[in-house]
């Protein structure tokens, strides 16, 4: 009975995304096809480093950036506080990916949470950030993913899970779909 409640105490604290640890940085591994540019302006006013693209063209543009270089981490394993190609949790994954394009978010995703505009999931683009509650005892945003795909009725997003490391999921799922909480966007 004790060992079933350690086991049960163990796995609760490591579903958890989020992480307090501060990031390190990583090199880029020769293999990486996709690279941020710095050809859109960043407009760093007194909260938030926002982006002033000149059109919603360009708009659209950058968030399939930042989704296809999200995808190159595809297949990296968990790691709780993570941040390289050795191993990244959710929040991880998502700062690092903006990072790339000089836009600095916090690293906890309860934090992100707070940051861009709050938006209706049927409005949802790719390069926007779906926030979730994965733990129905602890009322907060625990888990983070980055929409690579949005279409009527189909948001996929890239994220980081404890089981699979990073992977591609689907918002219609039953886990997911009952998890999610808000989307919001940075972009």
């Amino acid at each position: 009975m004790h060992k079933l409640s350690f086991i049960l105490c163990l796995l609760i604290c490591v579903s958890s995304c989020k992480s307090s640890k501060k990031t390190t940085t990583y090199r880029k591994s020769n293999n990486v096809t996709v690279s941020p540019t710095n050809s859109i302006k960043t407009d760093r006013s007194e909260d938030n480093a926002l982006l002033t693209p000149k059109s919603n063209a360009e708009l659209k543009s950058l968030g399939i950036e930042i989704s296809d270089y999200a995808k190159q981490f595809e297949g990296v394993r968990y790691k709780y506080g993570g941040t390289t190609t050795k191993g990244m949790d959710c929040s991880g994954l998502v700062y690092e990916t903006f990072k790339a394009y000089d836009i600095n978010l916090p690293r906890v995703s309860r934090d992100m949470a707070l940051e861009g505009l709050k938006i209706n999931i049927d409005d949802v683009k790719v390069g926007d950030l779906l926030f979730f509650q994965t733990n129905p005892k602890r009322k907060t945003i625990n888990h983070v993913g980055l929409v690579v795909a949005s279409s009527t009725g189909n948001v996929e997003f890239i994220h980081s899970t404890t089981s699979k490391g990073v992977i591609t999921s689907s918002l219609a799922e039953r886990y997911w779909y009952y998890s999610f909480k808000e989307a919001r966007r940075i972009l």
